[in-house]
């Protein structure tokens, strides 16, 4: 009669682990060009997003972000009445903004590119961000946490939102190159 070998249970270590921003401890900043002098800065208060990271350094991420556009915010009320308007992102219509991302690589120690579907009034565009990997920690209430950095540009033109008027100059008085600056801190979720 044979005998069986018992033998250790393999252990699988890339599981897809599901990451959620933590809203306290994100910021969606843009900036665009004004009078050809200055840069007007304004960030979104309402978003949503998730990470779901096959590996532990987590190349070949999925990252879904969601933008309310009614939650646009530069410090001025009027500014930000006439950006929610159909001059501009039409919140109305297109309540949101979202970005689905295609691919998600490590390019050094620290250093990601990631590349998606940007989507602004129904309008979606390939972009690319420079992603900065700011680390891992286990917090004091003991929670995983990760942190990046997110940079960027888009033409606004692209996205429908062609509002402008003329300086005597003939320059734009906003620009039409919008940056792109998302500090974000991630929280692991249970499995």
């Amino acid at each position: 009669m044979k005998t069986l070998e018992l033998t250790q249970p393999t252990t699988i270590t890339n599981i897809p682990t599901t990451w959620t921003i933590d809203p306290t401890h994100t910021k969606a900043q843009f900036s665009v060009r004004h009078l050809v002098i200055s840069e007007v800065v304004g960030h979104f208060e309402k978003f949503e997003g998730k990470v779901i990271s096959p590996t532990e350094n987590f190349s070949d991420s999925r990252i879904e972000f969601t933008l309310q556009t009614n939650s646009i915010n530069t410090d001025i009320a009027d500014r930000d009445t006439h950006l929610k308007s159909a001059d501009f992102f039409d919140v109305e219509n297109f309540p949101t903004i979202s970005f689905r991302s295609t691919s998600f690589h490590q390019i050094s120690d620290d250093k990601y590119k990631l590349v998606g579907d940007f989507t602004i009034k129904n309008v979606t565009k390939s972009i690319e961000l420079n992603v900065t990997y700011n680390g891992t920690i286990k917090d004091p209430w003991g929670n995983t946490r990760a942190g990046f950095q997110l940079e960027g540009s888009i033409n606004r033109l692209d996205f429908d939102l062609k509002w402008n008027a003329l300086m005597e100059t003939g320059s734009a008085i906003v620009g039409k190159t919008v940056k792109i600056l998302c500090n974000i801190e991630i929280v692991q979720q249970l499995q």
